[in-house]
């Protein structure tokens, strides 16, 4: 993989949008567009979730709110808040609701904007969500303790089993996210803590999905905004950002498993080989989920934006 984007909020935009950050507009993540395409797959439950992604998140860009992803803190905790509090009974809830639409209705009729309409639109999804029966699929410890320690017992290993629920629940997009990797000091010992998180969660999710018939149909990505440098410093002991040169992998969804593409020199310092832009990268993703690379949707200004922005898919990776 290459990237043009060696900071990491311009290097994360990237990577979820295939648009350089602009100051005059925000651009929607992979999971957007796919909420916009494809909808959604169970009409009570979210399209696009994003887990433990704070201040990184996806988000709708210049799409109405409704394909922003939802946001989970904590994969332990769940959706909290997701339940009608105990003193107040179905009744009392419905006339609520009922009174809160009739005040709401002269200010809908007089002021019918996107906004507007996209913030009701939330919470009407919010009721459904309240009511639905799928609303386990957010609770993690409806799942074994031996599945939960195959995992992982920490954010990122949590995070990968509650994908996994939301996955088989027909969530179509899930992003978990991954820290601690900004090893610019103490990269060799952080490494040695961070490396095995991901190794197991990942290793499990895979097994997991594949147990459950799951993994050709489901996609899975690990990705980064940009890789490490290969040259050692700060006192020979830390490694900076490097977008010349990093790795990504893709597994299941259609992908042929155990195939390298790409190669780069013996440093690692340059590709030399079949190099994938972000844009590449994002199309291969978006190929995989059968959304038209070619299907053009225009801003409020005019301008027209495509999923990859012009990226060509590796259709070396699938079978």
């Amino acid at each position: 993989l290459q990237s043009t984007q060696g900071a990491h909020a311009q290097g994360r935009y990237f990577m979820h949008t295939s648009y350089p950050m602009r100051g005059t507009i925000k651009h929607p993540s992979i999971g957007a567009w796919l909420n916009r395409m494809a909808g959604k797959t169970n009409p009570t439950l979210p399209a696009h979730v994003g887990v433990g992604l704070g201040a990184n998140m996806a988000s709708a860009g210049f799409f109405e709110s409704k394909y922003s992803p939802l946001p989970i803190g904590s994969p332990a905790s769940g959706l909290q808040d997701s339940k009608r509090h105990s003193g107040v009974d179905e009744e009392t809830f419905r006339r609520r609701l009922d009174r809160l639409e009739e005040m709401n209705r002269a200010f809908k009729s007089e002021f019918n904007y996107r906004k507007v309409r996209g913030y009701e639109d939330m919470y009407h999804e919010a009721l459904d969500l309240m009511q639905s029966e799928d609303l386990a699929a957010f609770n993690i410890n409806k799942e074994s303790a031996e599945l939960k320690a195959a995992y992982g017992n920490n954010q990122f290993g949590q995070g990968c089993l509650l994908a996994r629920r939301l996955v088989e629940h027909n969530v179509r997009f899930v992003e978990v996210v991954s820290g601690g990797w900004d090893t610019h000091t103490n990269n060799f010992e952080r490494m040695e803590d961070a490396c095995p998180v991901v190794d197991r969660a990942i290793a499990t999710l895979l097994a997991d999905l594949e147990a459950r018939g799951l993994l050709e149909e489901t996609l899975v990505v690990l990705a980064t905004e940009f890789g490490r440098s290969p040259e050692i410093v700060n006192n020979g002991n830390g490694r900076n950002h490097y977008p010349k040169a990093f790795s990504g992998l893709l597994a299941g969804g259609g992908i042929v498993g155990g195939r390298k593409y790409g190669k780069t020199d013996r440093r690692g310092a340059e590709v030399v080989e079949n190099p994938v832009s972000v844009p590449d990268f994002n199309a291969t993703i978006a190929y995989a989920l059968g959304l038209p690379l070619d299907f053009i949707v225009h801003s409020p200004s005019g301008r027209p934006f495509q999923v990859a922005h012009k990226g060509k898919p590796v259709r070396a990776l699938f079978g």
